[in-house]
């Protein structure tokens, strides 16, 4: 999923500050590479596109998207799970 998103190619110099509503942050570890990203809170896709870099967080955004989904469905798979 990290290496699908293409993250790793992007930079977030561009992306919003953190602010006293909140902050996202990402850091991923692929192989060789580190990297680390930080923005504000996005609440919505409308966020993304106000942005100074609108494609760059919008993968950031889709990728945290999919991330959440992904551990949400462990999380529930773990505890529907009923031994025999």
């Amino acid at each position: 999923t990290i290496e699908d998103s293409e993250i790793l190619k992007e930079d977030d110099n561009h992306w919003p500050e953190p602010d006293r509503v909140g902050r996202q942050e990402l850091e991923v570890v692929c192989g060789k590479e580190h990297i680390s990203f930080t923005t504000s809170k996005i609440g919505s896709l409308s966020d993304v596109q106000a942005s100074k870099d609108p494609e760059g967080l919008r993968v950031f955004y889709y990728l945290v998207q999919d991330l959440k989904c992904f551990v949400f469905s462990l999380i529930g798979l773990h505890f529907r799970i009923k031994p025999v």
